[in-house]
């Protein structure tokens, strides 16, 4: 490829301009097109639990620093806990669900809330309502696993899943902005890929790039002479 100096290299891209765009706007079409078309729209739901004394709250309001420091050690387990294959296959019981488990676990994603004894649950589905059911039905589950695998009573439901009217996975201004630089990557490589196989001598300073030689004289080319009272070319 010719060497280009900032000058030339602007010159360049501006005389691909109307290319230039051609291609953004293809590119933007192709992303708004498969966002639509072609991308199954999934709806997410969460939960989120709260890990208090060992006792009910009603019994005893008061939280000891004993309780706080169990129940940051207990968070991860917890977490573990939740896509446990027990608390699954009792939530596609309760709620009389043909879900594959795997499938489901992989649509069930726990965190843990930063500086606080808390897990939220998000579950993902095609149906939006499903989503809601199976996040608050997990939440009852694990809840009553833990009392009775631990014997405590120290989780609590804090935010119940509500149906979720958007959804998760599809965000269109996203990728039109996605795809807009897609496509100016694109643009921009195939300029620069197209310039470097453009062997034609457009400037007088490209004969002296290519044959070492300074250009002495330059005939200007005319493409047709006329007369004062429009005579023949």
């Amino acid at each position: 490829m010719e060497e280009l100096d900032l000058r030339g290299l602007l010159d360049l891209f501006i005389s691909k301009i109307f290319q230039i765009i051609l291609i953004v706007i293809v590119a933007v079409g192709i992303g708004v097109v498969y966002t639509i078309g072609f991308t199954v729209p999934k709806y997410s739901s969460s939960t989120t639990l709260v890990l208090t004394g060992s006792n009910s709250p009603t019994a005893d309001n008061s939280i000891t620093t004993a309780d706080i420091t169990l129940n940051s050690k207990l968070v991860a387990t917890y977490s573990q806990l939740i896509k446990s294959n027990k608390v699954l296959s009792q939530v596609t019981s309760n709620l009389n669900l043909s879900l594959n488990q795997g499938k489901l676990k992989k649509n069930i994603s726990v965190t843990e809330v930063e500086d606080a004894e808390m897990i939220k649950i998000t579950v993902t589905n095609e149906n939006p309502e499903v989503a809601a059911k199976v996040a608050n039905e997990t939440a009852k589950v694990f809840c009553s696993q833990v009392a009775e695998i631990y014997g405590i009573n120290n989780v609590h439901i804090l935010d119940e899943a509500e149906v979720s009217k958007a959804p998760s996975n599809i965000n269109h201004t996203k990728d039109v902005i996605i795809f807009f630089f897609i496509g100016v990557v694109v643009a921009v490589v195939y300029v620069l890929v197209l310039n470097m196989f453009d062997t034609t001598v457009k400037t007088a300073e490209d004969i002296e790039k290519g044959l070492g030689l300074p250009v002495l004289v330059s005939i200007p080319l005319m493409d047709s002479f006329t007369s004062e009272k429009g005579g023949k070319k």
